[in-house]
């Protein structure tokens, strides 16, 4: 997607984009980061609790074509100090949120000549979450969280045999970034990721990198949607999950964990 200030319109064209995923035969559909709402200049003005139009939307879609669907983020209202959380929402085919994540790692940092303060309107989240998909654990992140792999460990430890990292990646990162941390995610917690992403030049003059992308445990790039609006639709094969993790079981072989 490339989301903008512009609800209604971002609601559409998420609402037109799951259609397309379902109707290629995508049991499992994931949306980017800030779907509902992109404006860095004024995050709290698209913030909306968890039971307002977007994740309303969503939950309709996920019945409607009955499916799972990753509500990639919203800015939630609500949080400490008169800020948002950055949260994103698994909800099952039945239209059930089964579990929210709040982003724990905020992006306050100065890339590609522009400085981004992600925690003047956003608060963090407290803990790593994972929730069931169609019988498999699904572990939650979002986008800057890519770059904090203790956080996939935990995941994985959890049961987590799917990462989800909807993003919306800047363009200045996002070249040469992007595809090596989600492979090197892949390959180090021996997972498939799902990583949707925001593509374009946003209302706020952001650009995010777009390349959405499907990724096995092997670290194969699976599909990778192109420039653009678009989906990118893959099968998980999780027999190859379970062989790749007892051909080569480097989970079961670590000796340092995390302390008590």
């Amino acid at each position: 997607m490339s989301s903008r200030s512009d609800r209604a319109a971002n609601l559409e064209a998420a609402g037109r984009l799951v259609a397309r995923a379902a109707a290629a035969g995508a049991r499992l559909v994931a949306l980017p980061e800030r779907w509902a709402h992109v404006d860095g200049r004024d995050t709290l003005a698209g913030a909306e609790p968890l039971d307002g139009p977007a994740i309303g939307a969503a939950r309709g879609w996920a019945r409607r074509h009955g499916i799972a669907l990753l509500a990639g983020s919203i800015a939630e209202a609500g949080a400490p100090g008169g800020r948002a959380y950055n949260t994103s929402v698994l909800i099952d085919p039945e239209g059930r949120p089964v579990a929210v994540y709040r982003k724990l790692h905020l992006f306050d940092v100065e890339v590609g000549g522009r400085t981004y303060r992600e925690s003047e309107a956003t608060a963090p989240g407290g803990e790593p979450v994972t929730g069931r998909a169609l019988g498999r654990v699904l572990g939650m992140s979002v986008c800057y969280d890519l770059r904090f792999p203790e956080l996939y460990r935990r995941l994985v430890d959890a049961g987590a045999e799917v990462l989800a990292v909807p993003s919306a990646f800047t363009a200045a990162t996002g070249r040469d970034h992007w595809e090596p941390l989600l492979r090197a995610r892949a390959i180090e917690n021996q997972c498939f990721v799902l990583a949707p992403g925001q593509f374009g030049t946003h209302d706020d003059g952001t650009a995010s990198h777009g390349r959405s992308m499907i990724v096995d445990p092997w670290g194969t790039v699976l599909a990778c949607a192109p420039d653009g609006e678009g989906i990118a639709v893959a099968e998980l094969d999780f027999a190859r999950l379970a062989e790749v993790r007892r051909r080569l079981p480097a989970l079961a072989h670590r000796r340092l964990r995390p302390a008590p």
